[in-house]
């Protein structure tokens, strides 16, 4: 299933300090996440009762492409998106190149808490493909090169979108079963 996770839910299904989490929203058994989002960022999160799927989607030894859009603080150079796209030096190594692009602003959903505004320092949406899943993972990299994350919506994953999907909101997908490209240019 697809479900597009509102900022500040958890992606597990309980959690001892009463934070918001899956099953505030999802009324099913025996799904879980494919892979995680953090409590900070929204957007696409598949979930799956299918064990292998599961592996196959979360496990970045499969390579499968995640697509963000990312508002950063500030206006970014030129170099400092070769740098996003070389895969910058985080703490825990490198990064594998990425794909990294400006975009509009897109049309979405008001973000509740809104996003801070500054008037005094400008923002950026930028589309950031990455095929790796290391934790906290874009807002790193954008860090590494000066860009400070805003907001971060996962709006693909593999050959899924959010579609139009509302936050809380969640659909079927038909389950693809050996269709998934599992190479590192799909």
């Amino acid at each position: 299933m697809a479900f597009n996770k509102p900022f500040g839910v958890l992606s597990q299904f309980s959690d001892a300090d009463g934070r918001q989490t899956l099953k505030d929203h999802i009324d099913l058994r025996d799904v879980y996440p494919a892979g995680r989002l953090d409590k900070d960022s929204e957007g696409l999160l598949l979930l799956t009762n299918d064990g292998r799927l599961q592996a196959r989607i979360a496990d970045p030894a499969h390579k499968l492409a995640k697509t963000y859009w990312v508002q950063v603080e500030g206006e970014p150079s030129d170099d400092q998106l070769a740098r996003l796209a070389a895969g910058p030096d985080l703490k825990d190594g490198p990064t594998r190149p990425a794909t990294v692009a400006r975009i509009d602003e897109p049309e979405l959903w008001p973000r509740n808490p809104p996003v801070r505004f500054r008037k005094s320092i400008p923002t950026t949406w930028l589309a950031l493909t990455i095929r790796e899943g290391r934790n906290r993972q874009v807002r790193r990299m954008t860090a590494a090169v000066g860009l400070p994350t805003l907001r971060l919506v996962r709006v693909r994953i593999g050959p899924w979108e959010l579609d139009g999907l509302a936050p809380g909101d969640w659909r079927n997908l038909d389950h693809p079963g050996r269709s998934i490209p599992w190479r590192a240019d799909s």
